[in-house]
């Protein structure tokens, strides 16, 4: 078993004949992952990396057998490519792009809630289960197989967290990056439900971010839960109030309202293990 995807699942690219997508299927390919087509409105070519492309999401799921996609649509289409998925009833829908305007996610988030679709991002690495399969632009060769589920709202922070749990003989189940946007299609507590059920994973590792409250949802679930597996919270401290030219929207809006040194007491309050930096999280690895 493993979280969201693996070996066996079918996947389609919307927008694969786009640059970034020209660069990371090929690899992702190599790698194992199932992709099976690609969708690309008003297409010209049949083909394309070696897959058939079709022009909705619709008409690739019901020629391939499609049960994901990965979307690597610009932030102007993206809105449009998210809902064709979720409309077509994909079980998880991976969002690359970076940049989609928060009224449009604000619609996609609606929509999300009368269906079952998992939406991961946008604006995130993806999702990856090493030597089986990844959905979105990860370094593949930094992971390894292992039992150590990580969901991370910082794609840099993930990477190192990997690098250095990896050296001290751990491996991963699987990786989620929920994505470093303001607006997230999924949040840690879906992610740590997903872990919970999953028998190749026995401890969970959490990531947060600068900004939001997506951590206090995951304490006050992860609160209630009565069996449930061990968390490891890695919160970054709060850096220096971003001038209006910086864009980082959460830290701007959320400042002096929730800062890491809240996260860090509600999630302790709520039952998690809490660090303060990767190499006490390594410690407390070691000791569970």
């Amino acid at each position: 078993m493993a979280v969201l995807v693996d070996k066996k699942t079918k996947i389609l690219v919307q927008g694969i004949t786009g640059t970034q997508a020209s660069f990371h299927i090929p690899r992702a390919m190599a790698y194992g992952t199932n992709i099976v087509a690609g969708v690309v409105p008003h297409k010209v070519d049949k083909t394309y990396l070696g897959v058939p492309v079709f022009e909705t999401v619709e008409e690739a799921k019901n020629k391939t057998g499609a049960e994901a996609s990965l979307i690597f649509v610009p932030a102007k289409y993206a809105k449009s490519a998210i809902l064709e998925a979720i409309h077509a009833q994909l079980r998880v829908v991976v969002v690359i792009t970076s940049g989609i305007p928060v009224s449009d996610m604000m619609e996609i988030k609606h929509e999300l809630q009368n269906s079952s679709t998992i939406l991961i991002g946008p604006n995130t690495p993806g999702v990856i289960t090493p030597m089986e399969a990844y959905m979105g632009i990860f370094p593949d060769n930094i992971h390894k197989s292992g039992r150590i589920g990580i969901v991370s709202r910082s794609s840099t922070l993930t990477y190192e967290v990997v690098l250095e749990i990896n050296k001290v003989g751990f491996g991963e189940s699987t990786i989620v990056g929920l994505g470093d946007d303001v607006i997230l299609g999924t949040s840690f507590v879906e992610a740590i439900k997903q872990f919970n059920s999953d028998s190749k994973t026995d401890t969970i590792i959490l990531i947060g971010g600068i900004g939001g409250n997506y951590e206090i949802e995951a304490a006050e679930y992860y609160r209630l839960l009565k069996n449930k597996k061990p968390i490891i919270a890695l919160i970054p401290d709060d850096t220096p109030l971003l001038s209006d030219n910086d864009g980082l929207a959460s830290e701007i809006i959320c400042r002096g309202i929730i800062t890491a040194a809240d996260k860090k007491r509600i999630l302790s309050d709520a039952g998690m293990i809490v660090v303060d930096n990767i190499n006490d999280l390594k410690s407390e690895l070691l000791n569970l």
